[in-house]
This record gives structure tokens, C-alpha cells and sequence, in this order.
């Protein structure tokens, strides 16, 4: 019945239409714009969810290329620094050789002042037999210290070759660590131009809809890990200087995720753990991957507050444990530091900065 009516009123209102369009004299109605050919047809769920797994695969290899980045970047810093402490030994090692070199020449002209003979032949024609004991005993002072000064002259020399040496070997770690940072820039860039790309092609309501599903992925994995009962056996207590880390931490919340950035205005995922560590006053690994690697490993089941669980099986990614399940973490480009389901994204394991 509902249909008929809709049907009947259709029609009375498509008639009435065209009375108005043919009547003599009326005005014309401008006709109801049709759809243009260039619009795109609104995107199936399964369609969606299949660029929202393209675009997390792209930030995801993103986040691999800040990884490299950030650990280009700490290595040439520390390089520079070693640079920097060469050149200073060098500097000072140069100024030494100098001196050594000084007392050397004046060595040479004292026995030139002599008429170059020997100091044992002067001695032994001195009429004092005391004055000759002597000046023995002071030549033999002499030639202690005179080897002594040619033994460190030599040294010093040697010295110096050394860290010319090691500040080339250092300088090329340095290039090649440059390039490699701009070569993973580059990557980053267009990782993320790729995927800010793709997502710009999503009508507004699509974007919507996109959040959605990110949300109900995280949401379905987390509900899976809580369901596998691994909190019941989580009951950890934060240490002191894990409660400092997550007081950073948390009042980060909602600043931007923004690659190779470590605060203050905005993070990128190691960044903001290993700031909030060192604010805690336990410095860290700069990486994610590096964190993994140097910090000590615990079982999900021994975790406490403060802790760091990494994520994916390349250790690309890292959010700090809060307790009940929940992290805080700077998720991707795009989205800001938040709280988010502990078992939201693949764990790898878990750290522990303060062990």
C-alpha cells in the first residue's frame, strides 16, 4: 500500500510538472541537474576497506623509513660529536708537538753554542775531578729526559696520525650515514604523498566512514587480545620513574604525529617514548627497532605501567603501556598522540626501560 501511494504521488507531481513546463505562458522551471558523468559512484564497504588497508600499508612502510631515519640521524650526531672531540685532540696534540719540537731545536742550538763536542768530552776534561761527577750525574739527568722528549716527540707524532686517521674514517660514516638519511627522507615522502593521495580521493563521508573502519579494526584486535585473558595475569606497578615517563606521556596527548620529531610541539612514535623516558631521567634508544634490541625483554604477563611494547613483526612501531589494557602512542601522519587499545596492532613484545 505504502508503495502504490508513493507511486500514485510520483506520478501527480511528475503531471503537475508538466503543466507548469507547457502551460501557455507560464514561466519555465529550470530542469533538475542531472548527475554529472564525472562523479565518482560511492564506494562499496569491501571497496573501503581495501584503501584503508593500502593506506596503512603505506604509513606502515613510512614508519619503517622514519625508523631509518631516526637511526641516521642519532649515529651522524653522535659521529659529529666524536668529530668534533678529534679535532680537539688534534688541535691540542698539534700544539704539543710544537712545544716538543721547540725544546728540541733548543737542545740542538745549546750544543751548537758548545762547538759541538759532546758533553762527555767536555766533562772529561775538567780539571775538577767533583765538578765532573757532577756534571756526570746531570748528563745523565740530560739524556734521560732528552729520550724522554724524542720517546714523547715520536709519540705525539704517532698520536696524531691516529686521529687524522680515525676523523676520515668518521667523516665517511658521517657521508654515508647523510645519505642515508636523505635516501630515507625521500622514501617517507613519498610514502606518505601516496597515501595522503589516496585518501584525498574519498568523498567526506567516505573519510567518515575510513575513520569508522580504523577504528572497528583497532577495536575488533583489541577485543581479541582482552578476550584471550592475558589481562588477568597483567597486574604489574608502575615504578617510580615509569609513573614520570607516563606523566610525559599523557600530557603529549593530542599534539600531532609528525615524522623524526621529538617534541616539543609534536612526535613520531619512538620519539615520544624516548622523551618521556628522558624526562624520567632514563635516557634510551632513539628507535623503536633500537629499543627492542638494547632494552631488556619482559613477558606480556610480567608488564607494568611504564612499560614499551613494540610493534609489528619489523619493530616498526612503539606506544608506552598505561595500565587496563591501554597505551599512549604518536599513531601515524595524520593523527595526534592518543589512548588506544594495547592489543590494537600486532605486539612483538615488550621492553623495559627502567630494569
Amino acid at each position: 500500500m505504502t508503495g502504490k501511494r508513493y507511486s500514485a504521488a510520483a506520478t501527480v507531481a511528475l503531471i503537475c510538472a508538466a503543466v507548469v513546463v507547457t502551460a501557455p505562458g507560464a514561466a519555465y522551471a529550470s530542469p533538475a541537474p542531472s548527475p554529472r558523468p564525472t562523479d565518482p559512484a560511492p564506494r562499496s564497504d569491501k571497496s573501503l576497506e581495501q584503501v584503508r588497508k593500502d593506506i596503512d600499508e603505506l604509513y606502515h612502510d613510512a614508519g619503517v623509513a622514519t625508523d631509518a631515519y631516526n637511526a641516521a640521524e642519532e649515529k651522524a650526531d653522535k659521529q659529529s660529536e666524536q668529530i668534533v672531540k678529534l679535532a680537539k685532540d688534534i688541535a691540542d696534540g698539534q700544539a704539543k708537538l710544537k712545544r716538543l719540537q721547540a725544546r728540541a731545536g733548543a737542545a740542538a742550538r745549546a750544543q751548537y753554542r758548545g762547538g759541538g763536542m759532546p758533553d762527555e768530552a767536555q766533562l772529561m776534561l775538567s780539571d775538577s775531578p767533583g765538578q765532573f761527577l757532577d756534571g756526570a750525574g746531570r748528563m745523565r739527568q740530560g739524556q734521560k729526559a732528552t729520550k724522554g722528549m724524542l720517546t714523547e716527540l715520536e709519540r705525539t707524532q704517532e698520536d696524531l696520525r691516529i686521529y687524522a686517521k680515525d676523523a676520515t674514517a668518521r667523516w665517511k660514516k658521517l657521508e654515508a650515514n647523510r645519505k642515508a638519511k636523505a635516501a630515507s627522507k625521500k622514501r617517507i615522502k613519498k610514502k606518505i604523498a601516496a597515501a595522503e593521495k589516496l585518501e584525498s580521493t574519498l568523498e567526506k563521508k567516505e573519510r567518515e566512514r575510513l575513520r569508522k573502519m580504523e577504528e572497528a579494526a583497532a577495536l575488533k584486535k583489541q577485543s581479541a587480545w582482552v578476550s584471550s585473558g592475558v589481562l588477568k595475569d597483567i597486574d604489574g606497578k608502575a615504578s617510580a620513574q615509569g609513573r614520570k615517563a607516563i606523566a610525559f606521556a599523557t600530557a603529549q596527548i593530542g599534539k600531532p604525529y609528525v615524522w623524526g620529531a621529538e617534541g616539543p610541539g609534536s612526535y613520531d612514535c619512538s620519539g615520544l617514548t624516548s622523551k618521556a623516558w628522558s624526562a624520567a631521567g632514563r635516557g634510551i634508544p632513539r628507535t623503536s627497532q633500537e629499543q627492542w634490541k638494547q632494552l631488556p625483554h619482559v613477558d606480556v604477563k610480567n608488564m607494568r605501567p611504564g612499560d614499551l611494547i613494540i610493534y609489528h613483526s619489523d619493530a616498526s612501531h612503539v606506544g608506552m603501556y598505561l595500565g587496563d589494557g591501554a597505551i599512549v602512542h604518536a599513531p601515524r601522519p595524520g593523527r595526534d598522540v592518543t589512548i588506544t587499545g594495547a592489543g590494537s596492532m600486532q605486539i612483538l613484545g615488550v621492553v623495559r626501560p627502567d630494569k
